[in-house]
C-alpha cells in the first residue's frame, strides 16, 4: 500500500516527538512492504511566525492532496497574547487545528484510554481500579461551545463581558452519535452519552437526538450521565464505561481525565474522523514548552497516533497492532521517559524511546 501523509510538527515538543513517530512509521513500512511519501507543513505558532496566520493556505492545500494528516501540538507562551480577532477570526496558534477540523469536517475525535499493565505502578489510581480501565471517548469537535456564535468580548456600562455560545443542530449531534454507536459495536456494545440535560437546552436536544439514533442500534446498550458525575466515575469506577460520546467541551475535559490511567498525557493519542477515510491524528496534550528542546518528552502519544492512523485511515490492523505491541514490549523491559520513570526503571530520552520502539517492532515474530 502507498501512504501519502501530510506532516504538521507544530510547536514546542511537537517536532521532537513527530520525528520519533516518523521513525516508527518508516519501520512499519519497511517491515510490511508499504510505500510512504510525506510532505511537511507549518501550522500554529510556527506558521504565525513565518506567514502571520496559524493555518496557511499552502498547508490546507497540502492536506487536501494527502490521505491523512499527522499533527503535532501547537501553541506556547510566545503567542499567548496575540489578538483574538482579525478578518479571518482568531490568529492564536490553536486556531490552526480548529481550521483543519472545520475545513475537512472532522467532527468525531476518538480518544482511547486503556490502562497499560506495565504502567499501573506509576498511575495515580489504585491498581484494582485500573484492571478494567478501557474507555473510548468520542468527542464532537466541529460545533458546540468552541465554535458557536455569537462570541466575543464587549464593553457594557464600563465593564467588559466575555461570552461564547453553546449550540448544536440535530444533524451535528446525530452524525457523531452514529459514529459512537458504530464504534461501540466493535467493542463491548455499551455507549454512555454525556450531557447536562438538567440545565442546558443544548443538552436536552443532545439527549433527544442520541435516543433517536439509538433506535438504529438495538444491539448497543445506551445510558446517559451528567458530565460532572462522569468525571467522578472515570476516577472511581472506570470499568463501568466502554464508549462515551460527548459534546466538544465535555469531551475535551473528560478525555484528559483518563490520562490518570497511565499517569501522563504523554501516552494519549487521538484520531479526528469525518465521513470518509481521510482523518487527522494527534496527541491530546499540549506543546510542553518548559521541556521543549531537552530531548526528554514522551513520544508515545505521537507514536500511538500513528497506530490509530494505520488502523482507521488505511485499514492496516495488523500493522497497527504491531506498533501497539512494540510500545508494550519497551515498557515491559522497564524503559521509561522521565514522565513515567520510577526508581526501578531505566530512564531514556525522546530519541532513545523512538529507537527502542522501532527495534521492538522489527524484533516481533511473524
Amino acid at each position: 500500500m502507498k501512504m501519502r501523509i501530510a506532516i504538521i510538527p507544530g510547536d514546542g515538543i511537537g517536532p521532537e516527538i513527530m520525528s520519533e513517530a516518523l521513525k516508527v512509521l518508516k519501520a512499519v513500512c519497511s517491515r510490511f512492504g508499504h510505500e510512504l511519501s510525506y510532505d511537511t507543513f507549518l501550522a500554529g505558532g510556527a506558521a504565525i511566525d513565518a506567514f502571520g496566520v496559524p493555518m496557511p493556505e499552502d498547508t490546507l492545500k497540502g492536506c487536501r492532496e494527502n490521505d491523512a494528516i499527522l499533527f503535532g501540538s501547537v501553541g506556547g507562551p510566545k503567542w499567548d497574547d496575540l489578538p483574538w480577532d482579525n478578518i479571518n477570526g482568531a490568529i492564536t496558534p490553536s486556531r490552526g487545528i480548529q481550521v483543519l477540523r472545520q475545513e475537512f469536517q472532522l467532527y468525531a475525535n476518538l480518544r482511547p484510554a486503556k490502562a497499560n499493565r506495565h504502567l499501573i505502578k506509576v498511575a495515580p489510581l489504585k491498581p484494582e481500579l485500573l484492571v478494567n480501565a478501557d474507555v473510548l471517548v468520542v468527542r464532537e469537535q466541529c460545533s458546540g461551545l468552541y465554535f458557536g456564535e455569537p462570541r466575543g468580548i464587549v464593553r457594557e456600562n464600563g465593564l467588559r463581558r466575555g461570552f461564547n455560545t453553546e449550540s448544536y443542530r440535530e444533524d451535528e449531534v446525530a452524525r457523531v452519535a452514529h459514529k459512537a454507536f458504530e464504534l461501540a459495536r466493535t467493542r463491548r456494545k455499551k455507549l454512555t452519552s454525556i450531557d447536562k440535560h438538567n440545565v442546558l437546552e443544548s443538552s436536552r436536544l443532545w439527549r433527544e437526538v442520541v435516543i433517536e439514533v439509538a433506535g438504529n442500534y438495538p444491539d448497543v446498550q445506551l445510558d446517559h450521565m451528567y458530565a460532572d458525575n462522569a468525571a467522578l466515575q472515570l476516577i472511581l469506577n472506570p470499568g463501568r464505561f466502554d464508549v462515551m460520546v460527548a459534546g466538544n467541551i465535555f469531551g475535551d475535559i473528560l478525555s484528559d481525565i483518563t490520562a490518570c490511567y497511565h499517569g501522563s498525557l504523554g501516552m494519549m493519542p487521538s484520531a479526528s474522523l469525518g465521513d470518509g477515510k481521510f482523518a487527522l491524528y494527534e496527541p491530546i496534550h499540549g506543546t510542553a514548552p518548559d521541556i521543549a528542546g531537552k530531548n526528554i518528552a514522551n513520544p508515545v502519544s505521537q507514536i500511538l497516533s500513528v497506530m490509530m492512523m494505520l488502523d482507521y485511515s488505511f485499514g492496516l490492523t495488523r500493522e497497527a497492532k504491531a506498533v501497539e505491541n512494540a510500545v508494550d514490549a519497551v515498557f515491559e523491559k522497564g524503559y521509561r521517559t522521565v514522565d513515567l520513570c520510577g526508581p526501578e526503571h531505566q530512564r531514556v530520552s525522546t530519541t532513545e524511546m523512538g529507537e527502542l520502539v522501532c527495534n521492538a517492532l522489527v524484533e516481533q515474530p511473524g
